[in-house]
């Protein structure tokens, strides 16, 4: 080992293991963000203070504060009028955990980045990915807020296109975080033809439609009618009439519940057909045990996805299942990036600029 790969090994690490902390933290993030849904906590807290906002109420004077705050939006008025505080304080919690990991996400992912910048331990490259994977989640934040803004006027819930582009934009961010967390490693570009590589990257595509509809979905509380499989509404094809009755057409495709769910089945026997097709391609292609292994795992995932999706429509969407249901859909999302990042062509290799030196180090 050369005396520049011998000390570009620790500071690599340290990047590595930050990276996956931050991943974690986005994981579990988005599956207290799906528990906060489900729990119909996420217009308890009816202000957005980024900073003050990090304490809980401390007194029983600001509980009671909290909870006025709270009576006074249609939520409260239209489904929950009556509740007391104590069940108050159980969907307020919810949704503070929920802010408090934001906030959490945002230190972890930020004081390393200066520290790295500091030391000087990032390449160009890097350091772009990095700058714009802390762009994005500033972007959150805010999209967050919006999201909640809009349920505190005149509907009862969230925007369902809000709740949709708050998760999606998540979940992006969390496969940014992967896929420069896989960049940084130097391995053989694997041998494979260029039609694998665009199925690869069909997949991912297609994995972000489909959680993107599975939270307008979740909006729209849609798994909780139509809990048959397979077919939807008496049979496997709704009626157009059914599908298509809102004007103009394109509003059925995010606003009718039967629609949304039968774009979300759909979705899912496409996404799974795909990644079957991926992975026979890969085997008849010999692209290598990673590739072919790769291939074969995401059809697994995809497969339970499915299962937990039918069996989380047929028992009308219990907590439990659904939140496994996300959880398994992070790991698909994970498989997807990694098999797509395997396929892609590679970067800038760690020894030629994704990491440098401390300044003032010999090379």
């Amino acid at each position: 080992m050369t005396g520049n790969s011998a000390q570009q090994a620790p500071q690599l690490g340290a990047v590595k293991w930050w990276l996956i902390s931050v991943a974690a933290l986005i994981a579990i993030m988005v599956l207290v963000g799906g528990a906060t849904r489900l729990t119909e906590s996420g217009l308890s807290i009816v202000e957005w203070k980024p900073v003050t906002g990090t304490l809980p109420p401390l007194d029983d004077a600001q509980w009671a504060q909290a909870f006025e705050g709270y009576k006074a939006i249609p939520q409260y008025r239209e489904l929950n009028a009556g509740m007391n505080l104590s069940e108050f304080k159980t969907i307020f919690w919810w949704e503070w955990s929920h802010r408090l990991l934001g906030r959490v996400i945002g230190a972890v992912y930020l004081l390393p980045f200066l520290f790295f910048l500091w030391r000087g331990v990032l390449g160009a490259e890097l350091k772009r990915r990095l700058w714009l994977i802390f762009g994005l989640g500033a972007l959150q934040g805010a999209v967050g807020w919006w999201m909640v803004a809009s349920g505190l006027s005149q509907r009862v819930e969230v925007s369902q296109y809000r709740l949709a582009t708050h998760l999606v934009l998540a979940l992006l961010i969390f496969a940014a975080v992967v896929w420069t967390l896989r960049r940084l490693s130097d391995r053989p570009r694997p041998v494979a033809p260029a039609r694998l590589k665009i199925t690869a990257m069909a997949l991912l595509a297609l994995t972000f439609v489909q959680l993107y509809f599975g939270a307008l979905v979740a909006g729209l509380r849609a798994g909780r009618v139509y809990n048959t499989w397979p077919d939807i509404d008496g049979s496997f094809i709704p009626s157009a009439a059914r599908l298509w009755f809102e004007e103009p057409w394109w509003r059925n495709l995010f606003d009718n519940t039967l629609t949304v769910q039968f774009e979300h089945r759909m979705t899912a026997y496409a996404l799974l057909a795909l990644a079957i097709l991926h992975a026979i391609d890969a085997v008849r292609s010999r692209a290598g045990a990673a590739v072919v292994g790769g291939a074969g795992w995401l059809v697994a995932a995809i497969l339970l996805q499915a299962t937990l999706g039918i069996l989380t429509l047929l028992r009308q969407v219990p907590i439990d299942l659904a939140l496994t249901h996300q959880a398994v859909a992070i790991v698909v999302l994970t498989l997807a990036v990694v098999q797509a990042e395997r396929l892609a062509a590679r970067g800038v290799a760690q020894g030629s600029g994704n990491l440098t030196l401390p300044v003032g180090q010999p090379g």
